[in-house]
């Protein structure tokens, strides 16, 4: 069998041209309050694009305390402004590519199983209520935003020993599905993907903390290009619908 120069030719450029060859591993470090939505957002982004999201799903304090160590990420997407701030201050962020995509708000959460009825947040004070789980209030999002709306209603003095501090948003989830604490301070969209527990008071979206999830490039990113297309993307409508999907507010 004969191959002509220039089919061999056509193969190799073919060849080259794939996506599968031509796709790029990005590394998303997300706050772990957006694990659902955007496992979801991934699925049909890999399929149009061909590159690969390797996720990194943690606090965002921890996430941003290892992006300053030289940790491998090309996105940040953070659950507050202040650990963009801190990056960006260092000059660890691409110029330019900063957005404030989403917004949350905060719920009280109980086993599933549990009586407890809580009118407001001040009924934390109670003391059916021993133990309440929160992301740790001095670094992690969920509980600095939580401390803040507990010190505004004036209570935070009185429930700060009840506090089980957590490393994360999920982490304080995973403790109230296991009953070890009467109540757990969650974002909405947490209490929302669990069945073990139930939401005892939601806080008002007027009345609770201004909750924002900014998103942006890491500068030591490798492939800009790729991850520039994939933050563009999260702020595409079918993005938008996935993240209301999981109760999540758009920024406009």
């Amino acid at each position: 069998m004969k191959f002509s120069f220039q089919k061999v030719l056509g193969v190799a450029v073919a060849l080259l041209l794939s996506p599968s060859l031509r796709a790029a591993e990005i590394h998303v470090f997300a706050a772990a309050s957006l694990t659902d939505a955007l496992k979801e957002i991934a699925v049909d982004y890999e399929k149009k694009t061909g590159d690969k999201l390797l996720f990194n799903w943690a606090s965002s304090s921890l996430l941003a305390r290892q992006i300053e160590e030289g940790a491998p990420a090309d996105l940040f997407f953070s659950a507050d402004e202040a650990k963009m701030d801190s990056l960006d201050k260092k000059g660890l962020l691409v110029e330019g590519t900063r957005k404030s995509l989403l917004s949350n708000s905060l719920v009280i959460v109980v086993p599933a199983d549990s009586a407890l009825v809580l009118k407001s947040a001040k009924a934390l004070t109670g003391p059916e209520i021993k133990r309440i789980a929160l992301g740790e209030p001095k670094a992690v999002p969920v509980g600095v935003y939580a401390k803040a709306y507990l010190e505004k209603l004036g209570v935070w003095k009185q429930v700060s020993a009840k506090i089980v501090p957590t490393e994360n948003v999920r982490a304080s989830l995973a403790a109230v599905e296991s009953g070890n604490v009467e109540a757990g301070i969650v974002y909405k969209t947490d209490a929302l993907i669990s069945k073990k527990v139930k939401v005892a008071f939601e806080v008002p979206v007027a009345e609770g903390p201004a909750i924002s999830y900014p998103a942006a490039l890491v500068k030591e990113s490798k492939v800009q290009a790729e991850s520039k297309a994939f933050l563009e993307f999260l702020e595409s409508k079918p993005a938008a619908t996935v993240f209301e999907k999981f109760g999540f507010i758009v920024k406009p």
